[in-house]
């Protein structure tokens, strides 16, 4: 079974955010950055990885009933 660019590519870009957040850690408890910086970027990031899913998932299905509308036209 073939992973999805819908799922794949958010899953490796939600790995990275991960890595950076760790990465982030020490700056946020050392009090150099605010939890408002810290915890929005975050949150802004998580929300993008959404919306991007469902976009990738969206294009996903035209392109798959597109292909399948070629398919039928050329079956006639």
């Amino acid at each position: 079974m073939k992973v999805q660019r819908s799922v794949l590519i958010p899953a490796v870009l939600a790995v990275y955010l991960a890595v950076m957040a760790v990465i982030g850690w020490p700056d946020y408890a050392s009090g150099r950055t605010s939890a408002l910086q810290y915890f929005g970027t975050i949150g802004v990031t998580l929300i993008i990885l959404v919306l991007l899913h469902f976009n990738l998932k969206r294009r996903e299905r035209l392109r798959r009933e597109r292909m399948d509308d070629l398919k039928r036209s050329s079956d006639k």
